[in-house]
């Protein structure tokens, strides 16, 4: 077999690690939930998907923090935002001990998965950032939760997006939404996966998508993350995205930082 399908191989057959996960986690959360006598829990799906996603995190959040310090431009770009800052998804909060605390004056974190309360606030507490940090429970396309914490149109100087715009339901309508949101001159910073060009790939990542995406916080595999992001209004110079595509990747990666004009 050529190298280039042993690669492809690899590849298409990795999803299943992390759906295996997904699926341990899920049935581990119905377990605690029976064991703690919270079996409302139980009724709803919702409810333990997001425990369940908690859990898998959990589980594998030191890969993450390994991946995104040693081999992504994250490191490089969360330094980058400055002023009033949205952070979309904080999660776990890997991305606190990066922000540049002489840049920002305010940060304001909107996290959808109440599990996640915990963690996020033990590293605002770690990285001393208490007095600038709020953190908003709901979807980061909830503008009436925005508005409660003064985040209106033209407001933000910097968006902050490390992997959530897969797990948006719309993200074309969201992108637009955040757009609004900044000021003029205001940045975009981001670091997503997306749907990769070669056509084998993307009917992988379709195959993969019904499982992967319920069992991992809604993230779909199958997003054209470029023009989500492009076509959310105007950029300066264009929008100059970079990307990091490999024809075989099932999660293949795009990042920026993009400007919108004055």
């Amino acid at each position: 077999m050529p190298r280039h399908w042993k690669d492809r191989y690899r590849s298409y057959t990795e999803p299943w690690g992390p759906v295996r996960y997904g699926i341990w986690a899920v049935y581990t959360g119905a377990k605690q939930a029976i064991h703690e006598g919270r079996y409302r829990a139980l009724l709803s799906i919702s409810a333990l998907l997001d425990a369940g996603f908690y859990i898998w995190f959990k589980v594998l959040n030191e890969n993450f923090i390994r991946f995104e310090t040693n081999r992504t431009t994250i490191p490089k770009l969360v330094p980058q935002c400055t002023g009033t800052v949205l952070e979309l998804g904080p999660g776990t909060g890997n991305q606190l001990c990066r922000f540049d605390k002489s840049k920002v004056t305010r940060i304001v974190g909107v996290e959808s998965n109440p599990h996640f309360v915990p963690e996020i606030q033990a590293q605002i507490e770690e990285n001393h950032l208490s007095e600038i940090y709020d953190l908003v429970i709901a979807s980061c396309d909830d503008v009436a939760a925005l508005e409660r914490v003064g985040i209106v149109p033209g407001s933000v100087d910097t968006v902050l997006s490390i992997q959530v715009l897969c797990s948006v339901p719309d993200p074309k309508a969201t992108m637009r939404m955040l757009y609004g949101l900044l000021k003029p001159g205001g940045k975009f910073i981001f670091w997503e996966h997306h749907r990769n060009s070669d056509w084998v790939t993307r009917v992988m990542q379709h195959f993969w998508n019904p499982m992967w995406r319920p069992l991992v916080g809604g993230c779909s595999l199958t997003r054209d993350m470029k023009e989500v992001v492009l076509s959310a209004g105007e950029w300066v110079d264009g929008g100059k995205i970079e990307g990091d595509e490999q024809v075989w990747s099932m999660l293949p990666r795009v990042w920026g930082s993009l400007v919108k004009p004055e």
